[in-house]
């Protein structure tokens, strides 16, 4: 018998997370967050709120309703959730035994393997290659999945490196692992397209995830969605809170999806805002990956930790990726509303300048650094 009090081993064990989120003062351009604001017309809907409203308990099923129509799906298909973070929380507390694996692709998001790793579940690391473009490695991936196989996160776009995974590629292991939950993560869906939504009712085990944090501008109101088939959510509903979505939260989603011009214009500009980005990255001859995300991986090299510096000196905040997997001696940019992005390649050449960059010899591959 222990004589203290203990967390479980695997939390003893799991990473932690820790979050810049201190002094982040001037233009945010390392959380991938909308850079401007949500639509206006969500300031409207706050000032509607009456006080009274905050003594009640959030309904969520009305709005759960109206986020399956958007999504062309049923409303028992869809749970609202506190963010993507909370979906998959609950996919991992769903299907997760202790005997059990979860394979990811790093480098990726990072609480896939710490919300695994809370369950005791063994996490199976599968490293894509920088010099290859982070290109979704299909077949390892496939080759390593077994009968204690229980959940495949992938994020698609991902995230640090924007590279985007093949619909065929996601759908097929979809299909090869029948037995585990296959998570897509589409946190960054509006600034590329594609989808896999409209499969998961051929797929029992495919889940999608989606958030309003990014091109909607709703991060500080914590509000995502999961998406998978009736029977599936059906379980992980059950391990859901009924009150996991605050009722600011629920009063504001529907003003944002009803605002489409918004978020389209936003869109528009973050798409061009990206291609300017990759486009000046290949000038200074900084290696970088061809992002269909709202931010770009650049590969800085020695000097990332001086051009972190020097850009935050100048009012503007990036985020120093060097400790995830192939990705040393890089920095990731977001990338938003016109104006900050014209701000950020006004800075961009001044930093090189103050840390005495040189662009390396040898010159980067179309995988790294293409035409965007």
């Amino acid at each position: 018998m222990e004589k203290f009090l203990q967390a479980r081993e695997a939390v003893r064990k799991m990473k932690e997370y820790h979050p810049p989120l201190s002094g982040r003062d001037g233009l945010r351009l390392d959380f991938n967050e909308n850079t401007e604001a949500p639509s206006p017309k969500i300031g409207e809907a706050l000032q509607r709120i009456a006080a009274a409203e905050l003594t009640k308990y959030p309904e969520r099923a009305p709005v759960e309703a109206l986020v399956a129509k958007y999504l062309r799906l049923t409303a028992p298909q869809v749970l609202l959730t506190n963010g993507v973070d909370e979906a998959i929380h609950l996919l991992c507390e769903t299907y997760l035994e202790p005997e059990h694996e979860v394979i990811i692709v790093v480098p990726t998001f990072s609480m896939y393997e710490i919300y695994a790793q809370s369950t005791g579940a063994s996490v199976i690391s599968v490293e894509a290659d920088p010099d290859d473009g982070f290109k979704f490695p299909s077949d390892q991936v496939l080759s390593r999945i077994g009968p204690k196989t229980r959940l495949i996160a992938v994020a698609s776009p991902n995230n640090p490196t924007g590279t985007l995974v093949p619909r065929q590629d996601l759908l097929k292991l979809a299909d090869v692992a029948p037995q585990a939950a296959v998570l897509v993560d589409e946190a960054y869906h509006e600034f590329c397209g594609e989808t896999v939504l409209g499969s998961v009712n051929r797929f029992p085990n495919l889940f999608v995830a989606r958030t309003f944090s990014k091109a909607y501008g709703l991060a500080g109101l914590r509000v995502g969605v999961l998406a998978g088939t009736e029977s599936q959510m059906q379980m992980v509903r059950k391990v859901s809170s009924p009150y996991n979505v605050n009722g600011i939260a629920l009063a504001c989603l529907p003003t944002a999806l009803a605002d489409r011009a918004f978020v389209e214009s936003y869109v528009h500009q973050t798409v061009q805002g990206r291609g300017r980005l990759m486009i000046q990255l290949a000038c200074h001859g900084i290696p970088y990956w061809v992002s269909q995300a709202n931010f770009v991986l650049a590969k800085i090299g020695a000097r990332h930790v001086d051009f972190v510096t020097e850009m935050k000196k100048r009012g503007i905040l990036v985020r120093d990726r060097s400790k995830d997997p192939g990705c040393d001696g890089c920095v990731r940019m977001t990338v938003g509303a016109a104006e900050h992005t014209d701000r950020l390649l006004q800075t961009l050449p001044k930093v090189l300048k103050a840390i005495d960059w040189a662009a390396p010899e040898k010159s980067p591959t179309q995988a790294q650094a293409g035409t965007p």
